[in-house]
Protein backbone atom coordinates (compact mmCIF):
# COMPACT_ATOMS: atom_id res chain seq x y z
CA UNK A 1 0.00 0.00 0.00
CA UNK A 2 1.37 3.07 -0.90
CA UNK A 3 1.78 5.89 1.99
CA UNK A 4 -0.76 8.40 0.93
CA UNK A 5 -3.22 5.70 0.58
CA UNK A 6 -3.08 4.72 4.66
CA UNK A 7 -4.91 7.66 5.70
CA UNK A 8 -8.20 6.76 3.48
CA UNK A 9 -7.55 2.96 4.63
CA UNK A 10 -7.97 3.65 7.82
CA UNK A 11 -10.68 6.30 8.00
CA UNK A 12 -12.00 3.67 5.42
CA UNK A 13 -12.33 0.64 7.96
CA UNK A 14 -11.85 2.57 11.99
CA UNK A 15 -14.56 0.60 13.25
CA UNK A 16 -13.15 -2.94 11.65
CA UNK A 17 -9.93 -1.14 13.34
CA UNK A 18 -11.21 -0.65 16.52
CA UNK A 19 -12.91 -3.57 16.85
CA UNK A 20 -10.03 -5.85 16.66
CA UNK A 21 -7.70 -4.42 18.93
CA UNK A 22 -10.63 -4.42 21.51
CA UNK A 23 -10.81 -8.15 21.04
CA UNK A 24 -7.39 -8.51 21.49
CA UNK A 25 -7.13 -6.56 24.55
CA UNK A 26 -10.39 -8.63 26.04
CA UNK A 27 -8.56 -11.78 24.93
CA UNK A 28 -4.67 -10.41 26.34
CA UNK A 29 -5.45 -7.41 28.61
CA UNK A 30 -1.36 -6.91 29.00
CA UNK A 31 -1.21 -5.74 25.09
CA UNK A 32 -2.95 -2.31 25.95
CA UNK A 33 -3.46 -1.78 29.58
CA UNK A 34 0.20 -0.27 29.67
CA UNK A 35 -1.14 2.32 27.94
CA UNK A 36 -3.16 3.65 31.12
CA UNK A 37 -0.27 5.80 32.65
CA UNK A 38 0.14 7.57 29.05
CA UNK A 39 -3.50 8.43 28.50
CA UNK A 40 -3.08 11.76 29.25
CA UNK A 41 -0.22 12.11 26.41
CA UNK A 42 -1.75 9.91 23.87
CA UNK A 43 -5.22 12.81 23.66
CA UNK A 44 -2.48 15.22 24.18
CA UNK A 45 -1.33 14.08 20.82
CA UNK A 46 -4.68 14.29 19.27
CA UNK A 47 -5.19 17.78 20.70
CA UNK A 48 -1.90 18.67 19.31
CA UNK A 49 -3.24 17.50 15.67
CA UNK A 50 -6.11 19.00 15.80
CA UNK A 51 -4.41 22.72 16.43
CA UNK A 52 -2.71 22.23 13.07
CA UNK A 53 -5.78 21.85 11.54
CA UNK A 54 -7.78 24.96 12.97
CA UNK A 55 -7.12 28.55 13.19
CA UNK A 56 -7.01 31.24 15.90
CA UNK A 57 -10.19 33.03 13.82
CA UNK A 58 -12.07 29.74 14.14
CA UNK A 59 -11.90 30.59 18.16
CA UNK A 60 -12.91 34.17 17.91
CA UNK A 61 -15.88 32.78 16.18
CA UNK A 62 -16.86 30.92 18.97
CA UNK A 63 -16.83 34.89 20.99
CA UNK A 64 -20.11 35.50 19.28
CA UNK A 65 -21.73 32.30 20.79
CA UNK A 66 -21.49 32.73 23.79
CA UNK A 67 -25.32 32.18 24.22
CA UNK A 68 -25.02 29.04 22.13
CA UNK A 69 -21.84 28.07 24.79
CA UNK A 70 -24.11 28.92 27.73
CA UNK A 71 -27.21 26.66 26.63
CA UNK A 72 -25.06 23.55 25.79
CA UNK A 73 -23.25 24.13 29.35
CA UNK A 74 -27.10 24.38 30.46
CA UNK A 75 -28.29 20.96 28.59
CA UNK A 76 -24.76 19.42 29.70
CA UNK A 77 -25.93 19.73 33.55
CA UNK A 78 -29.76 19.06 33.59
CA UNK A 79 -30.39 16.51 30.10
CA UNK A 80 -27.88 13.99 31.88
CA UNK A 81 -28.90 13.89 35.95
CA UNK A 82 -32.34 13.41 34.97
CA UNK A 83 -31.94 11.00 32.34
CA UNK A 84 -29.77 9.43 35.07
CA UNK A 85 -32.75 9.22 37.43
CA UNK A 86 -35.44 8.52 34.98
CA UNK A 87 -33.65 5.32 33.67
CA UNK A 88 -32.74 3.79 36.65
CA UNK A 89 -35.98 4.05 38.15
CA UNK A 90 -37.15 2.27 35.15
CA UNK A 91 -34.65 -0.38 35.01
CA UNK A 92 -35.15 -0.69 38.76
CA UNK A 93 -31.15 -0.68 39.64
CA UNK A 94 -29.62 -1.15 42.95
CA UNK A 95 -29.21 1.58 44.96
CA UNK A 96 -25.40 1.53 44.19
CA UNK A 97 -25.70 1.67 40.76
CA UNK A 98 -28.11 4.40 40.88
CA UNK A 99 -25.48 6.28 42.76
CA UNK A 100 -23.49 5.60 40.33
CA UNK A 101 -25.91 6.70 37.40
CA UNK A 102 -26.28 10.23 38.92
CA UNK A 103 -22.73 10.86 39.58
CA UNK A 104 -21.51 10.11 35.92
CA UNK A 105 -24.58 12.29 34.97
CA UNK A 106 -23.74 14.55 37.07
CA UNK A 107 -20.07 15.38 35.76
CA UNK A 108 -18.57 17.59 32.98
CA UNK A 109 -18.14 16.79 29.55
CA UNK A 110 -14.51 14.29 29.01
CA UNK A 111 -11.57 15.67 26.79
CA UNK A 112 -12.79 12.44 24.18
CA UNK A 113 -15.17 14.50 23.10
CA UNK A 114 -13.25 16.73 21.46
CA UNK A 115 -11.62 13.93 19.93
CA UNK A 116 -14.86 12.78 18.51
CA UNK A 117 -15.82 16.11 17.70
CA UNK A 118 -12.57 16.22 15.51
CA UNK A 119 -13.41 12.73 13.60
CA UNK A 120 -17.11 13.28 13.41
CA UNK A 121 -16.39 17.27 11.69
CA UNK A 122 -18.25 18.71 14.16
CA UNK A 123 -17.81 22.69 15.73
CA UNK A 124 -14.19 21.65 17.36
CA UNK A 125 -13.65 24.89 18.68
CA UNK A 126 -17.26 25.14 20.13
CA UNK A 127 -16.24 21.10 21.40
CA UNK A 128 -13.52 22.56 23.18
CA UNK A 129 -14.84 26.02 24.73
CA UNK A 130 -17.76 23.44 25.87
CA UNK A 131 -15.66 21.09 28.07
CA UNK A 132 -13.54 23.75 29.55
CA UNK A 133 -16.63 25.57 30.48
CA UNK A 134 -18.46 22.59 32.07
CA UNK A 135 -14.96 21.71 33.99
CA UNK A 136 -14.47 24.89 35.41
CA UNK A 137 -18.11 25.07 37.01
CA UNK A 138 -18.15 21.33 37.78
CA UNK A 139 -16.70 21.55 41.46
CA UNK A 140 -19.85 24.07 41.89
CA UNK A 141 -22.08 22.43 40.17
CA UNK A 142 -21.68 18.35 40.48
CA UNK A 143 -21.53 18.31 43.98
CA UNK A 144 -24.78 20.55 43.98
CA UNK A 145 -26.75 18.17 41.72
CA UNK A 146 -25.34 15.22 43.53
CA UNK A 147 -26.42 16.57 47.07
CA UNK A 148 -29.92 17.74 45.04
CA UNK A 149 -30.45 14.20 44.16
CA UNK A 150 -28.53 11.70 46.55
CA UNK A 151 -28.19 14.00 49.78
CA UNK A 152 -24.82 13.07 50.02
CA UNK A 153 -21.80 15.29 49.63
CA UNK A 154 -19.15 14.93 47.67
CA UNK A 155 -15.68 16.89 47.37
CA UNK A 156 -13.69 17.94 43.92
CA UNK A 157 -10.13 19.81 43.26
CA UNK A 158 -10.96 22.48 41.65
CA UNK A 159 -7.10 23.08 40.60
CA UNK A 160 -6.79 20.02 39.81
CA UNK A 161 -9.91 19.96 37.41
CA UNK A 162 -8.85 22.70 35.79
CA UNK A 163 -4.70 21.81 35.22
CA UNK A 164 -5.51 18.93 33.79
CA UNK A 165 -7.58 20.03 31.11
CA UNK A 166 -5.44 22.86 29.87
CA UNK A 167 -2.32 20.12 29.93
CA UNK A 168 -4.23 17.52 28.12
CA UNK A 169 -6.67 20.02 26.04
CA UNK A 170 -5.32 23.72 25.60
CA UNK A 171 -1.65 23.56 25.77
CA UNK A 172 -1.28 21.00 22.98
CA UNK A 173 -3.89 22.85 20.76
CA UNK A 174 -2.16 26.02 21.27
CA UNK A 175 1.20 24.64 20.29
CA UNK A 176 -0.51 23.34 16.85
CA UNK A 177 -2.30 26.37 16.60
CA UNK A 178 0.91 28.73 16.40
CA UNK A 179 2.94 26.10 14.55
CA UNK A 180 0.46 26.16 11.94
CA UNK A 181 0.23 30.01 11.57
CA UNK A 182 4.37 30.35 11.55
CA UNK A 183 4.60 26.73 9.31
CA UNK A 184 1.75 26.78 7.14
CA UNK A 185 3.17 25.77 3.95
CA UNK A 186 5.68 23.62 5.36
CA UNK A 187 2.93 21.57 7.43
CA UNK A 188 -0.23 21.47 4.90
CA UNK A 189 0.94 18.53 3.21
CA UNK A 190 1.73 16.67 6.65
CA UNK A 191 -2.10 17.93 7.85
CA UNK A 192 -4.20 14.87 5.50
CA UNK A 193 -2.05 12.64 7.93
CA UNK A 194 -3.45 13.20 11.45
CA UNK A 195 -7.03 12.62 10.98
CA UNK A 196 -6.31 8.86 10.54
CA UNK A 197 -3.69 9.30 13.26
CA UNK A 198 -6.13 10.53 15.44
CA UNK A 199 -7.79 7.60 14.65
CA UNK A 200 -5.65 5.06 15.31
CA UNK A 201 -4.58 6.86 19.13
CA UNK A 202 -8.44 6.65 20.17
CA UNK A 203 -8.65 2.85 18.68
CA UNK A 204 -6.15 1.89 21.24
CA UNK A 205 -7.46 3.95 24.54
CA UNK A 206 -10.28 2.26 23.83
CA UNK A 207 -9.18 -1.34 23.61
CA UNK A 208 -6.65 -0.20 26.20
CA UNK A 209 -10.11 0.91 28.67
CA UNK A 210 -11.25 -3.03 27.78
CA UNK A 211 -8.34 -4.71 28.78
CA UNK A 212 -8.46 -2.39 32.32
CA UNK A 213 -12.21 -3.62 32.05
CA UNK A 214 -12.09 -7.18 31.31
CA UNK A 215 -12.80 -8.16 34.77
CA UNK A 216 -16.25 -6.06 34.96
CA UNK A 217 -16.94 -7.21 31.32
CA UNK A 218 -16.72 -10.43 31.71
CA UNK A 219 -18.67 -10.60 34.72
CA UNK A 220 -21.38 -9.56 32.48
CA UNK A 221 -23.47 -6.87 34.62
CA UNK A 222 -26.20 -6.93 31.68
CA UNK A 223 -28.60 -4.33 33.62
CA UNK A 224 -25.95 -1.84 34.17
CA UNK A 225 -24.40 -1.83 30.97
CA UNK A 226 -27.92 -1.39 29.38
CA UNK A 227 -28.69 1.54 31.82
CA UNK A 228 -25.33 3.03 30.48
CA UNK A 229 -25.84 2.35 26.96
CA UNK A 230 -29.33 4.17 27.21
CA UNK A 231 -28.23 7.05 29.24
CA UNK A 232 -25.44 7.78 26.49
CA UNK A 233 -27.79 7.24 23.34
CA UNK A 234 -30.40 9.41 25.00
CA UNK A 235 -27.90 12.17 26.27
CA UNK A 236 -26.46 11.92 22.64
CA UNK A 237 -30.52 11.98 21.19
CA UNK A 238 -31.36 14.61 23.06
CA UNK A 239 -28.82 17.47 22.95
CA UNK A 240 -28.86 16.93 19.18
CA UNK A 241 -33.05 17.21 18.96
CA UNK A 242 -32.96 20.19 21.60
CA UNK A 243 -30.33 21.45 19.74
CA UNK A 244 -32.03 21.45 16.49
CA UNK A 245 -35.28 22.91 17.97
CA UNK A 246 -33.33 25.92 19.24
CA UNK A 247 -32.23 26.33 15.28
CA UNK A 248 -28.59 25.29 16.17
CA UNK A 249 -27.02 24.34 12.14
CA UNK A 250 -26.38 20.87 11.84
CA UNK A 251 -22.59 20.86 12.84
CA UNK A 252 -23.15 22.73 16.28
CA UNK A 253 -26.38 20.36 16.72
CA UNK A 254 -24.02 17.68 16.64
CA UNK A 255 -21.02 19.01 18.67
CA UNK A 256 -24.14 19.87 21.31
CA UNK A 257 -24.85 16.15 21.21
CA UNK A 258 -21.42 14.80 21.96
CA UNK A 259 -20.68 17.11 24.66
CA UNK A 260 -24.35 16.25 26.36
CA UNK A 261 -24.05 12.10 25.60
CA UNK A 262 -20.38 12.30 26.56
CA UNK A 263 -19.43 12.41 30.10
CA UNK A 264 -15.97 12.67 32.31
CA UNK A 265 -16.93 9.23 33.57
CA UNK A 266 -13.42 8.87 35.01
CA UNK A 267 -14.15 11.61 37.34
CA UNK A 268 -17.34 9.50 37.95
CA UNK A 269 -15.34 6.90 38.56
CA UNK A 270 -13.20 8.61 41.45
CA UNK A 271 -16.19 10.12 42.91
CA UNK A 272 -17.71 6.83 43.65
CA UNK A 273 -14.75 5.43 44.79
CA UNK A 274 -14.00 8.20 47.30
CA UNK A 275 -17.41 8.92 48.48
CA UNK A 276 -19.48 6.05 48.13
CA UNK A 277 -19.08 1.73 47.60
CA UNK A 278 -17.17 0.41 45.01
CA UNK A 279 -19.83 -1.08 43.25
CA UNK A 280 -21.32 2.41 43.08
CA UNK A 281 -17.79 2.84 39.79
CA UNK A 282 -19.51 0.50 38.12
CA UNK A 283 -21.66 2.78 35.98
CA UNK A 284 -18.56 4.94 35.62
CA UNK A 285 -16.12 2.06 34.34
CA UNK A 286 -18.86 0.91 31.78
CA UNK A 287 -19.84 4.33 30.55
CA UNK A 288 -15.80 5.22 29.94
CA UNK A 289 -16.06 2.12 27.30
CA UNK A 290 -19.02 3.25 25.71
CA UNK A 291 -19.18 6.20 25.22
CA UNK A 292 -15.74 6.26 22.96
CA UNK A 293 -17.61 3.40 21.33
CA UNK A 294 -20.47 5.01 20.70
CA UNK A 295 -18.87 8.13 19.47
CA UNK A 296 -16.80 6.37 17.25
CA UNK A 297 -19.65 4.88 15.38
CA UNK A 298 -21.24 8.62 14.89
CA UNK A 299 -18.82 9.59 14.06
CA UNK A 300 -18.08 7.66 11.35
CA UNK A 301 -21.57 7.90 10.29
CA UNK A 302 -21.56 12.12 10.33
CA UNK A 303 -17.82 11.82 8.36
CA UNK A 304 -19.53 11.11 5.71
CA UNK A 305 -22.64 12.55 5.82
CA UNK A 306 -24.14 15.56 4.86
CA UNK A 307 -23.78 18.86 6.97
CA UNK A 308 -26.20 21.32 4.96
Amino acid sequence: MKPEAIPAFIERFFIPITATLCAVALIHPPSFTWIKPHIPLFLGVIMFGMGLTLEFGDFRAILGKWRLVGFGVGMQYAVMPVLAVIISRVLGLSPEATVGMVLVGSCPGGTASNVVAYLARANVPLSVTLTLASTCLAPILTPAIVYLILEQRVEMDFWGMVGSVFWIVVFPLLDGLILRRIFRKRLEPWLRYFPSLSIVVIAMLIACIMGLNQATLLALPLLVFLAVVLHNGMGLAAGYSLARLARCSRRDARTLAIEVGMQNSGLGVALAVAHFTPLSALPGALFSLWHNVSGVFMAKRWRTSDLS
